[in-house]
């Protein structure tokens, strides 16, 4: 084996536990298109709210998949549902319907 200077460190993803991930799998059986999301950050970099707060769409969908939810749910209360991030996204995902999607899910 060629040694290059430089080595694999091991993922930092989170490894979830079964079950964490349960309130996102129900999201995705309501909104299959947030499975769409390349976490790109178009939605992020157009959000009128996260001039101001911290709503972060991107980070939100992230935290959610993570199952970080104490970090992720005070950003959609921010959510203006402007529409901006709709307009922007590259995939075509319906970010406002998203939203309010996870404000039902989690009683919002």
């Amino acid at each position: 084996m060629v040694n290059f200077g430089y080595g694999l460190t091991p993922s930092s993803a989170v490894k979830i536990i079964e079950g964490e991930d349960k309130l996102y799998r129900k999201l995705c059986e309501m909104e299959p298109d947030v499975k769409k999301c390349m976490a790109c950050g178009s939605c992020a970099a157009s959000c009128t709210a996260g001039d101001f707060t911290e709503m972060n769409l991107r980070k939100l969908i992230l935290s959610l998949q993570r199952g970080y939810y104490q970090q992720a749910l005070p950003m959609v209360k921010n959510c203006m549902l402007c529409g901006k991030c709709n307009i922007v996204c590259p995939r075509g995902i319906n970010t406002r319907h998203l939203i309010m999607s996870i404000q039902k899910i989690y009683n919002l």
